[in-house]
């Protein structure tokens, strides 16, 4: 690994996540680079602890929860101003072998690249489509209201980019779960979005970087395993609005102006409709996991 890239991840009660993160990345790396934990407020002292593990991991606390986008610029800050490259990723991330060496060969054949990221696969081997395209505001408003209750609608299909086979490629933005990133790049376009609590800020994100003449890459030769959800799985009542109030925020940034009121009106409306519908179906399914199922032997 060059002395050049350090590593920054995002903490909130992350538990063994953060653990297999660190234990991980320490195993396809040849000396453990940098890393900054940006801690949320955890309260199950696993940032402490890795802290106390690794020699090469510093402990930064928000002093709060600040969201994902403005604890990683937290992090990020904490740098020295010489390193070109900063892998942001999530805590529930485990690195495989040769992934992060892939990215930066990546990033010496894409010298506009701004970001780069990885495959990304869930724990039962299913690849995430990570690699995707800008929403506009057709696709977008149609993925946010329909993608749960129709799966298979063109405008889904066109944001998730579903009809490209997996390749190394500029894309129009990567998952916020994995990326490597020019520093110059997240400087020149002042990182994440701090309006962004939690999701859509690395849609943001990529989007204000090829706006200012950068590129995402997609590098499918690199691999890594995302467990998605632990923190929004806890707390969907605070999650799932969060989502919904991002998506509505891109949107509405992207078309201002008093002639696209009407549109801005009615994307809210439909999103607060969808949000409700989705908290309720998060809780009957929390709440039938927490039910216990009675056994009776005949």
């Amino acid at each position: 690994m060059p002395a050049q890239l350090a590593v920054v991840t995002v903490t909130y009660s992350s538990g063994d996540h953060l653990a297999t993160f660190l234990r991980s990345l320490d195993a396809v790396t040849d000396v453990m680079p940098q890393v900054i934990i940006a801690d949320n407020g955890s309260d199950d002292g696993a940032p402490e602890k890795a802290e106390q593990d690794y020699e090469s991991v510093t402990l930064v606390r928000t002093g709060g929860n600040l969201g994902y986008g403005r604890a990683m610029n937290r992090g990020v800050a904490e740098l020295d101003p010489d390193i070109e490259f900063v892998l942001i990723a999530n805590p529930d991330v485990e690195w495989k072998p040769g992934s992060i060496d892939e990215l930066l060969a990546a990033a010496q054949r894409w010298p506009r690249a701004g970001s780069l990221g990885p495959l990304i696969r869930e724990p039962d081997g299913t690849v995430y489509p990570s690699a995707r395209r800008v929403p506009d505001l057709v696709s977008g408003t149609g993925h946010a209201i329909l993608g749960t209750v129709w799966k298979s609608n063109p405008w889904t299909a066109a944001y998730r980019a579903d009809d490209e086979a997996p390749s190394e490629r500029a894309v129009g933005w990567l998952s916020g779960s994995c990326l490597l990133m020019r520093r110059e790049a997240f400087d020149a376009v002042g990182g994440f979005d701090p309006r962004y609590f939690m999701y859509m800020e690395d849609v943001d994100l990529g989007d204000r970087l090829g706006k200012a003449g950068w590129q995402n890459v997609y590098v499918p030769s690199a691999e890594i395993v995302h467990t998605k959800g632990h923190s929004a799985g806890r707390h969907p009542e605070k999650m799932l609005p969060a989502h919904h109030e991002s998506a509505y925020r891109f949107q509405a940034d992207r078309n201002p102006g008093v002639l696209r009121a009407p549109l801005r009106l009615a994307l809210r409306a439909g999103l607060a409709v969808r949000s409700r519908l989705a908290v309720r179906a998060a809780r009957r399914a929390l709440s039938a996991q927490d039910t216990p199922t009675s056994e009776t032997n005949g």
